[in-house]
């Protein structure tokens, strides 16, 4: 059985870990504003040549990413990567380099925020798929990011028809909950979506925490890895600590 300890802070085992693999929302910012504390946390990290690299769940691609992190008072400097559950599906739409992207046909169901616009920049580089409209002419469902204010119910009926003609669910965002713009409180992500879609029987392709495919991607920077000595911090059991367990690495989750 692996050790379970409590701590005040990093600074209480910093000394243990060379690598630090850090989660954004929750963790880093709440969508509005960087954290004050987790930006000097992240500042003394670097400075005492600690490598730092993101892995977040954002179906946003990279650039964006480290774009908005800027933003957040985070300078792109400090990362050795930052890597999004986004980016690896676009990737690999764009190379078809898994099983389950290969086997995907021409006409895709895409389900992205409308009111957001980096929902249709996502689709930039993608022009070998032909997007529809209606889920009955589609061949698989690439979901990014749920309609702002609807909730899991709203799309039983549009996965009861893609379950009746079989269609594969590619995940850009396994996060089940943000708190993103909406006062505190909770609101679906793709995640919550795509565990009903394979709860009703649908296949569901994801690349994002808590699979090991995102952690691989992201360490390829460092040379001669050793595992003992990668941290992973975030705030979900189900998506941090369980794909830290899943890629073999010690794991901290903030409660607070």
């Amino acid at each position: 059985m692996n050790k379970t300890e409590s701590i005040v802070g990093l600074k209480d085992i910093i000394d243990r870990y060379d690598v630090f693999i850090l989660d954004q929302w929750g963790v880093m910012h709440n969508g509005e504003e960087g954290y004050t504390a987790a930006i000097k946390c992240v500042e003394t990290l670097y400075k005492v040549n600690k490598k730092l690299i993101i892995i977040s769940n954002s179906s946003k691609r990279k650039h964006s990413t480290a774009v908005r992190l800027s933003d957040f008072g985070y300078r792109k400097i400090y990362f050795l990567e930052i890597m999004t559950s986004g980016e690896m599906i676009w990737q690999s739409l764009v190379n078809l380099n898994y099983d389950f992207t290969k086997k995907l046909q021409k006409n895709c169901f895409h389900i992205y925020d409308k009111s957001k616009e980096d929902g249709k920049k996502y689709l930039e580089g993608l022009e070998q798929f032909n997007f529809v409209a209606n889920i009955e002419e589609a061949d698989f469902i690439l979901g990014c990011t749920p309609q702002f204010n609807t909730t899991t119910i709203d799309y039983i009926p549009l996965l009861t028809k893609a379950i009746k003609n079989k269609l594969p669910f590619v995940c850009a965002n396994p996060d089940f909950v943000s708190i993103e713009n909406n006062f505190g409180k909770p609101i679906i992500c793709m995640g919550t979506i795509a565990e009903l879609y394979k709860n009703m029987g649908g296949e569901v392709f994801i690349l994002g925490k808590p699979s090991c495919e995102i952690y691989e991607e992201s360490t390829k920077k460092i040379s001669n890895i050793d595992k003992s000595k990668i941290l992973a911090v975030g705030d979900s059991i189900h998506h941090d600590i369980v794909g830290a367990n899943n890629f073999g690495i010690d794991s901290l989750l903030l409660t607070s």
